[in-house]
């Protein structure tokens, strides 16, 4: 009884597994499986957290800052008061002199410098990001020559079959022709070794659709196999203004000058903070206590360093500098971008011309080899003529096959150099 429970449960497995329909893979769910099992994308969440702390590091200049000090000195000469009154004894100061202390500080006013820290990190972030994004952006071409290389292996095995069928019937004709005495064995032996060339053709396209697809299923991270469904996309409406990646990258770069010049700006303003010390001293704040004492001390202090007055138009000079390359890089890029649309453009106007034609040549082709099979099969012909009408069909049908494909990825490469 046990047995036959297991075999009934391993049918119903088979059943399940081997009666599922093929899994179907489409061109943009290629390019969003890429792009979710690239390793690289991973580095976006360690850009983002380490802006996180970076910024809220930043913020901690806003909370009062401690700080401890001391020093212990010893004076050649101390301050002296040279008065002497009969009966009085005037302290003397000591040449070693001891300060432990601690002090508290709370800024007021830093002339935004803080804030333009926190908008410098976040936009050197972004563009760190964005050139991730960038990056991520390149796997879109290698998917496009995957995936419609395999649509036209696929596509040529097709053919291949056919091509296989139409040589077998002239196998079996002349194989007849032979037994009623109107044709050489010669005849027959030339079918036969084509069909074993086209076989043999079969075999190479089979491995290389194999390779394709393996290396297609290490990108989206899924096992593709001989009975996975290619979806073939549908012709895209083509689309001219370029919206890559890169152009929002030279944005960021050039915004990111605008935060430098606003840090120049700040670093160069007076700042104002609250401060508290108090500590232990000898001498504290009496100069004329040579005890060791506590003492406190509070107030408002300004600072202002004039050295930033002497480099800010040479940093400003750079910054403007950095920004007319950032310039220069898009519209270089844009420049080669428009030539790469041009050649496509008249890639593109090439293959619908070649259709165009495809079709009336597969009519052509297809009437005269059934001419020269039923003149095969009279003996009016041998199987030499009757081969080179199969071969000339064959490749009429595999050039339309191409154009088609190629004419698609045509479409989806222009797709992807606009960004669209």
């Amino acid at each position: 009884m046990r047995h036959i429970f297991s075999s009934l449960c391993l049918f119903i497995l088979c059943n399940c597994v081997y009666g599922q329909e093929p899994a179907s893979l489409s061109v943009e769910e290629s390019y969003s499986l890429a792009r979710q099992h690239y390793p690289l994308l991973k580095q976006l969440e360690l850009i983002a957290k380490t802006e996180a702390w970076s910024v809220g590091n930043a913020a901690k200049g806003y909370l009062p800052q401690l700080n401890i000090g001391g020093q212990a000195t010893y004076q050649s000469e101390v301050t002296t008061i040279p008065i002497h009154i009969p009966g009085m004894n005037i302290p003397q100061m000591s040449k070693d002199q001891y300060k432990l202390y601690g002090e508290a500080t709370q800024l007021l006013f830093d002339g935004g410098m803080i804030r333009q820290q926190q908008e410098s990190l976040k936009s050197g972030s972004g563009i760190e990001a964005q050139k991730v994004e960038v990056e991520l952006y390149k796997l879109k071409e290698r998917i496009n020559q995957l995936f419609f290389g395999i649509l036209v292996l696929k596509e040529q095995i097709q053919q291949n079959e056919l091509l296989k069928r139409d040589i077998q019937l002239g196998i079996n004709k002349t194989a007849a022709a032979i037994q009623n005495g109107v044709a050489l064995k010669s005849s027959l032996d030339i079918l036969q070794a084509e069909l074993l060339k086209v076989k043999q053709r079969s075999t190479e396209l089979k491995f290389t659709l194999k390779g394709y697809a393996d290396v297609l299923g290490l990108f989206v991270n899924r096992r593709l196999d001989e009975r996975t469904n290619y979806l073939k996309p549908k012709p895209v409406v083509e689309a001219l203004t370029v919206l890559r990646p890169e152009l929002q990258l030279y944005d960021l770069q050039r915004r990111n000058m605008d935060v430098q010049e606003k840090i120049i700006r700040a670093k160069n303003l007076p700042r104002f903070n609250l401060f508290f010390q108090g500590g232990f001293g000898r001498p504290a704040l009496n100069m004329l206590n040579n005890e060791l004492e506590p003492y406190a001390i509070g107030g408002i202090r300004l600072s202002w360093s004039l050295a930033g007055l002497y480099t800010r138009k040479g940093e400003k000079a750079i910054l403007e500098l950095n920004r007319k390359s950032i310039d220069l890089q898009k519209e270089t890029f844009l420049l080669n971008t428009n030539f790469t649309l041009k050649q496509q453009d008249a890639e593109l106007s090439k293959l619908r011309e070649l259709l165009s034609a495809d079709d009336e040549i597969i009519e052509l082709r297809t009437r005269t080899k059934k001419t020269f099979y039923a003149q095969l099969t009279n003996g009016i012909i041998n199987s030499n003529d009757y081969l080179r009408e199969v071969n000339a069909e064959d490749q009429a049908r595999q050039n339309k096959i191409l154009h088609e494909v190629q004419l698609l990825l045509a479409q989806y490469n222009q797709q992807t150099t606009t960004g669209n």
